[in-house]
């Protein structure tokens, strides 16, 4: 067994309600490290093509990987992936919290589960056991409930719980899994699938750690992160959490505000993370052994939208998504939305994308009250929105209408609402801006899981030569508006070493190649520190070549094209304002750049790994 890890995998059947432990050899590890690359190796080893992702036939695959529960900031993550039912390609989704950490103490490095359960469970696994546990009491409560509930039955208040909501019960697509009831796997439907599997909930509990090969080592590097914080970017999210950014994006004309028609919003300053600050922050929570402390906890006990702290707060993506995206400048109305989405499991990009979609479909009359059961969905109306999260949540009203998603909602509408949706594999637009960010528009729609700003370094970061871009051997930095040859390099290396980052199971916002606390270098040193094995950048960099290149095959096996690898629409359309007035895509610099891409990562046209890809990074077996 390599130092880092437990050495074991739980596998659960939920259909015959039976568990086995798998024990891999150590070069699995080595190979695909941890977090999406065993996932996603699971996947492509046991689900069928052509499942139904809301199938028994799918695959829930929870991993952990070899930094988890290490005594250094920005580890403790853990990643999910099945078949999506979002995009119908691979799913994909991290969060951070105390649940990975107390899991991989719990004893085990990942959990794949199959089948469905007969009535609803949840999977109690602690000290190196597991077992299955009636879950039916447990089924339609909101997740701040259930979490209380669990810990109260196995009198431990320790106990950590992954769970999904009434949302996934309920399958809404983009129903999100939710652990500390508001840390948040919330891209491409994990909560869907879970529900579809009669899980309710997964709760760790371990007093376990694995073997760190140079304890010396990591000490020393996660002194020097704490000797650098306050020179660091990630300071200012400490100070005002990642909606510090909203002050800026609007400054630099990328604040996605009615339906993604504009990069500015005159009510910017109402919802920014600074006036978050000042009212109605009311502390500063973090995630196991992390010293960044980024994640906003806000109370609300007065006025028409009071908000439990057990449910933290708004980020930048829930304060632009339910906020600007939808003209709503309520700072207390964005941090019920919030509180809702962890509430029911809901990703709030999804939401208020959503959301801002249905207000742009109200403005040009292709919705009217009578689809809405009364409610004006009118642009800036905040009572509106959060009454529509709710409804979501719960899969009721004009809810169920919104519930599957904007690829399968916007059919039923025609192809005007069609032109309207914001969206890339069914997947909605997180808040940063493509239009703004020009390569950022070519990874969402190059992406297997659509769009998705946390796996690629955006345009901003190679305007200039630093000596973190420069370790992975990019040193001709470009305009920021570009979408030239080398541009595209930076986009495939920088891909790259994300997926890495998820492999490696650590945080984006700690661990980077430009405005992060620690270093791609210094990454590779932590990996030597915790397993003792002689890695190097250029391996890191593999794990995450491999891991992507996997991810495209799956999607390849599933039938995705090029013709899937695409913008949407509306970004074919100039924006309106500020400083990207008249800002748009044309067809042919995306299709140009999208060919150079292809071409780069060693694919055929229509953006499939080839044999000798694949064969290049060791995956003869996905060949054969």
């Amino acid at each position: 067994m390599p130092n880092g890890y437990n050495g074991k995998i739980l596998h659960v059947d939920l259909t015959t309600s039976t568990i086995t432990v798998e024990e891999p050899p150590d070069v699995f590890y080595r190979t695909y490290l941890g977090g999406k690359g065993i996932g996603t190796y699971y996947l492509l080893k046991e689900v069928p093509p052509g499942a139904d992702p809301l199938g028994p036939e799918n695959v829930l695959a929870v991993s952990l990987s070899v930094l988890t529960g290490a005594p250094i900031s920005g580890q403790s993550r853990v990643v999910i992936n099945a078949k999506s039912p979002v995009t119908k390609g691979m799913g994909d989704s991290e969060a951070g919290g105390f649940w990975p950490a107390q899991a991989k103490a719990a004893g085990f490095d990942a959990f794949i589960i199959r089948g469905k359960a007969e009535k609803p469970v949840y999977l109690w696994v602690h000290d190196g056991k597991a077992e299955l546990r009636d879950a039916s009491h447990l089924w339609g409560k909101v997740t701040g409930e259930v979490e209380k509930t669990i810990r109260q039955e196995l009198d431990d208040t320790k106990v950590e719980v992954l769970q999904i909501g009434p949302a996934g019960e309920k399958q809404v697509s983009y129903a999100c899994v939710i652990n500390m009831a508001n840390r948040a796997n919330g891209r491409t439907g994990m909560g869907a699938v879970m529900g579809s599997k009669n899980l309710k909930a997964i709760a760790v509990r371990g007093k376990g750690s694995p073997d760190i090969a140079d304890r010396e080592a990591l000490k020393k590097l996660a002194r020097w992160g704490k000797d650098h914080l306050k020179e660091s970017v990630v300071y200012g999210y400490h100070l005002d959490g990642t909606a510090g950014d909203v002050p800026y994006m609007q400054a630099d004309g990328g604040l996605p505000t009615h339906n993604f028609d504009s990069g500015v919003f005159d009510g910017y300053e109402a919802i920014s993370g600074q006036v978050m600050t000042q009212t109605i922050l009311k502390e500063r929570d973090t995630c196991f052994a992390c010293i960044v402390r980024c994640k906003r906890v806000v109370e609300i006990t007065e006025g028409p939208y009071q908000v439990d702290p057990l449910y933290g707060g708004p980020e930048y993506e829930t304060v632009a998504t339910l906020g600007s995206c939808c003209n709503v400048d309520d700072l207390a109305a964005i941090s019920k939305g919030n509180e809702l989405c962890n509430m029911y499991g809901l990703d709030t990009i999804s939401t208020g994308v959503m959301i801002a979609w249905a207000m742009d479909c109200f403005e040009h009359g292709l919705i009217t009250t009578e689809d809405t059961g009364g409610l004006e969905l009118t642009w800036g109306n905040a009572e509106a929105m959060v009454k529509l999260t709710e409804l979501i949540g719960k899969r009721e009203g004009f809810g169920e209408f919104l519930a599957d998603g904007m690829t399968k909602a916007a059919k039923k509408l025609g192809p005007e609402a069609e032109a309207l949706a914001v969206a890339c594999k069914g997947n909605p637009l997180p808040a940063h801006m493509p239009r703004v960010k020009r390569l950022l528009g070519l990874h969402y729609a190059v992406n297997a899981a659509g769009a998705d700003h946390m796996t690629v370094e955006h345009d901003p970061s190679y305007t200039e030569l630093s000596d973190r871009i420069s370790e992975l051997g990019l040193l001709n930095p470009q305009p920021i508006g570009v979408m030239n040859a080398e541009k595209v390099r930076f986009t495939a290396y920088t891909q790259w070493l994300y997926h890495s980052l998820d492999c490696a199971g650590v945080c984006m916002f700690v661990w980077g190649p430009s405005y992060q606390l620690y270093g791609p270098g210094q990454l590779v040193e932590m990996i030597r520190a915790v397993t003792g094995w002689d890695f190097s950048l250029w391996e890191l960099i593999k794990v995450g070549e491999r891991s992507a290149n996997m991810m495209q095959a799956f999607n390849a096996r599933e039938g995705f094209t090029s013709a899937d690898d695409r913008l949407p629409d509306k970004l074919l359309q100039p924006l309106k304002g500020g400083p990207t007035d008249g800002l748009r895509y044309t067809i042919e610099e995306f299709e140009s750049s999208r060919s150079t891409y292809y071409a780069l990562c060693g694919w055929d046209t229509e953006g499939h790994p080839t044999r000798a890809k694949l064969e290049e990074l060791g995956l003869s077996w996905l060949v054969e």
